[in-house]
């Protein structure tokens, strides 16, 4: 998901029918130039080389959203239902933050729960609920301390504290670090193959 301003002004974009390197195309209805859907970027038009910004967001099944939000609205189209998909696993987490990206494989994560790693000089861990499918990505720097997650009987709590952190939210409920907040990093889910189309330069997540 992608912020979709661009010089301050919000644009609007569609489907412009047309695939760079196996992935979706966009158009903006402002400029009509092309955008590169894993990337976020122009790749064709007035605006080439113009990024957008990448945001946090969830892919998570339709039953795990409705539990965490059970005032959702959702737009139901052509008669298709959600959450009838039948869920795979073969997909890697793609983490994104500067110039740097790392890979990190779903079913590697989903076993461990937890991975504590570094997208170039940036610690982040990735925490995968394996029941819910529910990912979250943060930056694992509180107060300029590197914290290491581990996960225990249920809970997750960091080495360097003792504080148990509730993570889909990202923040500790209880020891010395209470309501202190990680921040949240976007993600992309993407085949493993396309990612290493788009980012030939990723590192990759091997597991423990």
């Amino acid at each position: 998901m992608h912020d979709r301003t661009v010089n301050g002004e919000t644009f609007v974009f569609g489907n412009q029918g047309g695939l760079f390197m196996n992935a979706m195309t966009w158009w903006d209805h402002k400029t009509e130039s092309v955008w590169s859907q894993p990337w976020g970027r122009a790749i064709a038009g007035p605006l080439k080389g113009t990024e957008l910004t990448l945001l946090p967001s969830e892919l998570v099944p339709w039953k795990t959203w409705r539990e965490m939000h059970p005032d959702t609205l959702a737009l139901k189209e052509g008669g298709r239902h959600l959450g009838r998909a039948t869920p795979h696993d073969r997909f890697v987490i793609g983490v994104t933050l500067d110039e740097w990206a790392t890979a990190f494989p779903y079913e590697l994560a989903a076993e461990a729960g937890v991975v504590n790693d570094r997208v170039g000089p940036y610690p982040v861990v990735v925490h995968v609920n394996a029941d819910s499918r529910a990912i979250h990505v943060y930056l694992r720097r509180v107060d300029e301390r590197t914290l290491t997650f581990v996960q225990g009987d249920g809970a997750v709590q960091d080495e360097e504290t003792g504080s148990t952190w509730q993570m889909d939210r990202g923040i500790a409920v209880e020891g010395p670090l209470k309501g202190q907040a990680l921040r949240s990093e976007p993600y992309i889910p993407a085949f493993d193959s396309a990612w290493r189309d788009f980012y030939p330069d990723s590192e990759w997540y091997k597991g423990e």
